[in-house]
């Protein structure tokens, strides 16, 4: 876990406890299909379900099933058998734990798209470049899926000397129904803090937005929905110069901001289309993760964000996760694109 810059350690949430434990759950059957004669290919093989036949396989995925999944269902049921079926109680049910495993999580994994490895075969580092132009993105890592960073990319912005914590909370308190249209409509993610909204978020002490000597440090990130927000944010910044003339931005801006230490655990997103997020304040380092499905011609590497700088990644194809490095606000700024 990140030591906060209180000197405290971080109290792991119970979806990162969970996580934790099935990650040792797995790592154990592993271990164990291993010293049966499964190497590591056949293991992958089984997690894609590309493998049949074999016996030692077939032992290893009912281990699988009946020491990780099946306690939630039991578990689960239990519940239901005590207290009546009710589908808003089942859903909570699946969404919380007795289970050794946030159960969504499983499924989605189970019914994400095959990636095609080609994204990442061969890469041992994001590709760094300056100046590039319309017409490589688009041939090279528009649609590709292979990450990018691009040095100086928002040297025109505005956003670069307008945008910080104090700018954001006055635009969404003074703008009607901007906050209520992040909970309602949009998305808020408290990451390791305990805000429940952006408007709790933005009700913090003024020692603690700044993070004082003693004070809890923070990072959290939203969606904006809210049309006015949108047209003044993006006042200030452009549609990156290297994206194709016919490729729009979506609608929806994404913001993340905070202080030092782990900033979004290890995910996938679910989002419609590649991203691209500019830094505008701190620096922010990436861990790209390949699917399990690539792993064995893939790397796992890291992509350090400074000022000014725009990575491009789809994360919809690579998990990922980020570290905000200390000594100023981080504060980023994204969007999809077609």
């Amino acid at each position: 876990m990140a030591t906060r810059k209180t000197g405290k350690v971080d109290a792991a949430s119970p979806e990162e406890k969970n996580a934790e434990n099935l990650i040792q759950e797995l790592i154990k059957l592993k271990q164990d299909a291993k010293k049966k004669g499964l190497s590591n290919a056949d293991v992958h093989e089984i997690f894609l379900g590309r493998r049949k036949g074999s016996k030692q396989a077939a032992v290893w995925v009912v281990r699988v099933v009946v020491g990780v999944l099946l306690p939630c269902l039991l578990a689960v049921g239990l519940q239901f058998h005590q207290d009546g079926f009710n589908l808003e109680t089942m859903m909570e049910s699946l969404s919380s734990s007795p289970c050794a495993v946030d159960f969504p999580v499983i499924l989605e994994e189970m019914f994400r798209p095959v990636a095609d490895c080609n994204m990442c075969r061969g890469i041992e580092s994001a590709p760094v470049l300056e100046n590039i132009s319309k017409e490589e993105f688009l041939k090279k890592y528009a649609y590709s899926g292979v990450p990018l960073l691009v040095k100086g990319a928002t040297a025109s912005w505005t956003a670069m000397e307008t945008f910080s914590y104090n700018f954001l909370k006055a635009l969404y308190e003074t703008t009607e129904g901007a906050l209520e249209s992040v909970e309602n409509e949009c998305q808020f993610f408290p990451y390791n803090t305990d805000f429940g909204s952006l408007e709790e978020a933005f009700n913090m002490s003024a020692t603690r937005a700044i993070l004082k000597e003693g004070e809890e440090s923070w990072y959290f990130g939203w969606s904006n929905c809210d049309q006015t927000v949108g047209h003044i944010l993006r006042k200030h910044y452009q549609k990156p110069y290297f994206l194709p003339d016919d490729s729009e931005s979506s609608i929806t801006d994404w913001l993340f901001m905070g202080w030092s230490g782990v900033g979004a655990s290890i995910h996938i997103d679910h989002v419609d289309r590649p991203s691209w997020q500019a830094m505008i304040l701190g620096s922010k380092t990436w861990t790209l993760i390949p699917p399990p499905e690539c792993e064995h011609v893939c790397k796992t590497f890291n992509i350090t964000l400074n000022q000014g700088d725009i990575i491009v990644v789809d994360t919809n194809q690579w998990f990922h996760s980020t570290y905000i490095h200390p000594g100023q606000l981080s504060l980023t700024i994204g969007s999809e694109y077609d």
